[in-house]
């Protein structure tokens, strides 16, 4: 038997995708006598696109109009027990998306995570971790759930050292305090075995929904994990390539559908350097629905002022991963810094140098200039060489 969603696909073609019916249904299970009107506003679509996708749904059965529109009996019994609903606090869901900031509504998860954060393992530099606050750990969980991306979902952390996995278990404890939420899941893949093994264990302890893997996203993504999940959560290294490559894995953990998102937590950088991070964006097939600066606050960044931005992004049916295979380009901050590395134009295979002595200080540059023979933008890292800060390249 076709399900609801199944069903009411049949008849529409949304450019929007699946993700935005999806929504629409939840906000009339969520919100039982809501107008065609306020459904539009709810799913930023326009009235009588909106108004089709309930017609479908009523078609369905999954929906009635009634005083409003609503679930159906059967509908609502479907997002419960398909989605994941069953059990919700429907008074803390609804005060954590309208008044998420309001910290009264989370103050004991909070007072968890400031138990739970002192006793990280320390940060490796070399490979550009820092600390966030417990806050801005949580703020993110909570932002997941305002985007319609947490209930019911398998969510991929690209490296958590800062522990959003276990802010969104946690948070998952209080939204379904009855204790048989099993439709979320959260899974970690992070090169440090220490928080790993760190996260592994709290989530053991706590009986959160999360698993955690041992990954080195210089290699390529192993394929029991590709097209596997519906939204993404990174905090790179702080360059565009940490950027695009990890930005990249996610992309290939991603299912193959419009809308899902990616929660992309990055440095506030120079016009030249957001213009290249941009043209990644756009080279992978992303839109930017959404920025915050500001968002996050980390213990002791003072390079980049304890500050970073989240960028909302989002798949369409053009998204393609920058980065497939092995990656043997610079990452680090520090790596980048010290290398000499040697890029081949994908045109013309002219080749520039890039870093330490080189013809351009850095990758942005480079990708924003083009080509210096026929101004194309996309290349090939073909050498990498370590140089001290008083050698000449040769």
């Amino acid at each position: 038997m076709k399900s609801y969603m199944e069903q009411a696909s049949e008849h529409l073609e949304l450019q929007e995708g699946t993700q935005v019916m999806e929504q629409l249904l939840i906000e009339c299970y969520l919100l039982p006598g809501i107008s065609t009107k306020e459904l539009a506003r709810k799913t930023l679509l326009p009235v009588p696109v909106a108004a089709a996708v309930k017609r479908e749904f009523i078609k369905a059965g999954a929906l009635v109009q009634d005083r409003g529109v609503r679930c159906t009996p059967d509908g609502s019994a479907w997002i419960e027990r398909e989605w994941g609903y069953g059990g919700l606090n429907r008074s803390l869901h609804q005060a954590l998306l309208h008044q998420g900031e309001e910290e009264g509504e989370y103050r004991d998860i909070l007072d968890v995570l400031e138990t739970l954060f002192p006793l990280r393992p320390s940060v490796d530099v070399r490979i550009d971790q820092s600390k966030c606050t417990p806050e801005t750990s949580l703020r993110r969980a909570i932002l997941c759930l305002k985007q319609h991306a947490l209930i019911g979902k398998r969510i991929l952390c690209v490296g958590d050292d800062d522990l959003v996995s276990v802010s969104i278990g946690l948070l998952l404890q209080r939204l379904f305090p009855g204790g048989n939420h099993t439709a979320t899941r959260v899974e970690v893949m992070d090169i440090d075995e220490r928080f790993v093994r760190f996260i592994t264990d709290i989530a053991k302890e706590r009986g959160l929904p999360v698993q955690c893997h041992s990954v080195d996203f210089r290699e390529p993504l192993p394929e029991q994990w590709r097209g596997q999940f519906d939204g993404v959560f990174t905090d790179p290294p702080y360059t565009l390539q940490g950027m695009s490559l990890f930005v990249s894995r996610g992309i290939q953990a991603l299912k193959r559908v419009k809308g899902l998102p990616v929660f992309l937590s990055f440095a506030h950088k120079s016009p030249e350097f957001a213009l290249a991070m941009q043209r990644e964006f756009v080279r992978m097939g992303l839109t930017v629905c959404a920025n915050f600066p500001r968002f996050n606050e980390y213990e002791g960044a003072e390079m980049i002022a304890n500050r970073s931005q989240m960028f909302i992004l989002r798949t369409t049916d053009q998204t393609e991963p920058e980065h497939q295979g092995v990656f043997t380009d610079a990452l680090y901050t520090g790596e980048v810094r010290q290398t000499l590395r040697t890029y081949q134009c994908k045109q013309c295979s002219k080749p520039v140098y890039v870093g330490i002595q080189g013809d351009l200080a850095t990758i942005e540059q480079l990708k924003n200039q083009g080509c210096p023979a026929c101004g194309h933008d996309t290349f090939d890292m073909v050498e990498k060489k370590s140089v001290s800060g008083d050698k000449e390249r040769k």
